[in-house]
């Protein structure tokens, strides 16, 4: 009697456990980053921190003009006063030199702009809407 019992509770047991693998969808793949929606026009304009960084760094890396893979106070001079960058450029270059080893690189670069990416992502969502980048119509004013 007991054996039976036992084969009937191990069939049910079974048949739940079969049940379960048939009704169970599989497992979303992992994402590494956010995806950033389409916005209003179906055109994808939010940035990821990763985007964000690449844009800036490859236009900062442009005043690397000996191509040695780092910028140097002289270069970041020249660089800012081709752009017409207000403001000494002695001081923007030390808040990106964080080593302070007289170069900024690529590493120095990503930190910097990590920085400055989580201080406009509002939200903390990882994206960076129309709305939260400066000089938007509804980006809030940047405080000086």
């Amino acid at each position: 009697m007991i054996s039976r019992s036992i084969s009937v509770v191990a069939l049910s047991l079974q048949a739940v456990a079969a049940f379960a693998q048939t009704t169970t969808p599989p497992p979303a793949p992992p994402t590494a980053a956010p995806v950033a929606a389409p916005s209003a026009s179906g055109v994808r304009s939010d940035i990821t921190l990763a985007k964000f960084q690449k844009r800036r760094e490859k236009a900062i890396m442009a005043a690397d003009t000996d191509g040695d893979g780092k910028i140097s106070l002289l270069e970041w001079t020249a660089f800012q006063a081709k752009r017409n960058v207000k403001g000494d450029p002695t001081k923007s270059f030390a808040r990106i030199d964080s080593n302070h080893d007289g170069f900024i690189d690529r590493a120095e670069l990503d930190a910097f702009f990590a920085k400055r990416f989580a201080r406009l992502d509002k939200n903390a969502d990882g994206i960076l809407t129309a709305d939260e980048l400066p000089g938007h119509k509804t980006a809030p004013k940047q405080e000086q």
